[in-house]
């Protein structure tokens, strides 16, 4: 497990950067955390590293948006949905089984249904502003 420490959205999407520089295709990550924890903030940075210069916001309401980049970004946030077989009829099997980079908010709800090498991103926020984030099962070496 890889853990680090933000002190604001800006070191956060600072952290989802450094991630994002070494994501490869069929790279999926299950984000963890309260509301308001930071996963569109880290995702933010993930997008950036990508050369994806659009506007990042939480899907909660659309379930998921397709950007463009060096590799297609799919954020998904399944917040909404009932469970594992939602998410299945929702034609998830060619993103999460693609070419792009996979990211789905409230992933806790179908963890079932992702890939065994899903990379789980847990982000707890602090009183303080602070943020733990926990990095289980990342396979591309050490986070600079």
């Amino acid at each position: 497990m890889l853990t680090f420490e933000t002190s604001s959205a800006e070191e956060t999407i600072e952290l989802g950067k450094k991630i994002g520089n070494l994501l490869k295709p069929g790279d999926v990550i299950a984000m963890q955390g309260t509301l308001a924890a930071g996963k569109t903030t880290i995702t933010k940075g993930i997008a950036q590293s990508l050369g994806i210069n659009d506007t990042i916001t939480s899907p909660t309401f659309c379930l998921i948006s397709e950007y463009e980049g060096k590799m297609p970004l799919y954020h998904m946030d399944v917040y909404r949905l009932d469970g594992g077989e939602d998410f299945v009829n929702l034609g998830t099997d060619d993103m999460i089984y693609g070419n792009g980079v996979s990211i789905i908010e409230w992933s806790e709800k179908i963890m079932e249904e992702l890939p065994k090498k899903t990379i789980i991103l847990a982000i707890t926020p602090h009183e303080d502003g602070k943020r733990t984030i926990e990095i289980t099962n990342w396979p591309h070496g050490q986070i600079k």
